[in-house]
């Protein structure tokens, strides 16, 4: 006697039966969470906000002895996740986020995207002499290695930083969000200025959107946290000058660079930078800096309220993050943001 058992398979779905992945429609309309680590919770409730969601609940301790304990409160299984935590000092803020993406992982997210307003180590990018480490490829290593799939960040200190992952990573630019501010304020005979040659490029595109010539600051630096100003190359006398750098950690190089415009003959100084880190004499700097008008600064790291003085005005990045975080979603394109 012979047996014959017909079965008869679906045709819709049958793809995601054979791979046991999603299609990428029902990829694109997952479930989207985002959460925060400690380091800049503010921005993370702002972004959250432009977004249209609430944070997701994540919760974070640490035990007697310093080390760090995390949990989602919550089900991300299948979850399209955004954890959003700047590396800056101190080292705990690397190793909750790299805690926090090991636990999305174990926790099954579909896709775990590591958003880092600021990404530090950044300026430890190369060996420039013997016996160094190359810790922005180190951390790079870390953070592919812990789970992201995937990383969103602002104004890297140096571009080849981007080469050093071996997943995708957006990066986004603050100039769109300080050429706005600027050009609100309608400057007349503006020039922007490099701190160094290193921030050529940077000022080149401020320069473009504004409409506005470059100049550049000639300088050595001895050592860390020192720098010292040698020449000023461009026309400064009677210009307002814009002074453009991604970090400003003890504010040397900005004073001494406003300190040089201002013998060469130069107007009114604004300073704009995206990463106010304002470590050491930073802030006694700026204050005591009378011809720096205004320092405009993002919130890419979170301020504490002693150091917002007069002087220093600060922008949110939270829009275009969560822009950023909405076409990555959605598998759109983000370059469109900047052209």
């Amino acid at each position: 006697m012979v047996f014959v058992i017909f079965v008869v398979w679906p045709t819709e779905g049958v793809g995601k039966l054979l791979t046991g992945k999603a299609t990428k429609g029902e990829e694109m309309c997952g479930n989207l969470k985002i959460f925060s680590g400690n380091a800049n919770h503010p921005l993370a409730e702002k972004i959250a906000d432009a977004y249209g969601v609430s944070l997701g609940e994540l919760r974070l301790r640490k035990f007697s002895d310093g080390e760090i304990w995390v949990k989602f409160n919550e089900n991300i299984r299948g979850a399209d996740v955004f954890l959003l935590q700047p590396t800056n000092a101190p080292s705990d803020n690397l190793m909750e986020l790299l805690i926090m993406l090991d636990a999305a992982k174990r926790a099954s997210a579909r896709r775990i995207t590591a958003v880092i307003p600021y990404f530090g180590y950044a300026r430890q990018d190369r060996k420039d002499q013997p016996r160094v480490s190359i810790t922005a490829k180190l951390v790079a290593n870390l953070i592919t290695k812990a789970g992201a799939d995937r990383v969103l960040t602002m104004d890297l200190h140096a571009a080849q930083i981007q080469g050093f992952f071996d997943i995708p990573l957006d990066h986004l630019y603050s100039a769109t969000i300080f050429c706005d501010y600027y050009r609100q304020m309608e400057i007349p005979d503006l020039v922007v200025m490099a701190p160094d040659v290193g921030g050529i490029r940077m000022a080149r595109a401020y320069g473009k959107r504004l409409g506005a010539p470059l100049a550049v600051i000639d300088k050595r630096r001895p050592e860390a946290n020192i720098s010292e100003v040698m020449n000023v190359i461009g026309d400064v006398a009677g210009k307002n000058i814009l002074i453009v750098d991604d970090i400003i950690d003890t504010a040397g190089t900005l004073t001494e660079a406003v300190y040089a415009l201002k013998r060469n003959g130069a107007n009114k100084i604004y300073a704009a930078c995206t990463h106010a880190i304002l470590s050491g004499p930073a802030i006694e700097r700026i204050q005591n800096c009378e011809p720096l008008e205004e320092l405009a600064v993002t919130d890419t790291v979170w301020i504490p309220e002693e150091k917002r003085i007069p002087k220093i005005r600060v922008l949110t990045v939270a829009n275009l993050f969560a822009e950023a975080i909405k076409r990555i979603h959605n598998e759109e394109s983000i370059s469109i943001l900047f052209d």
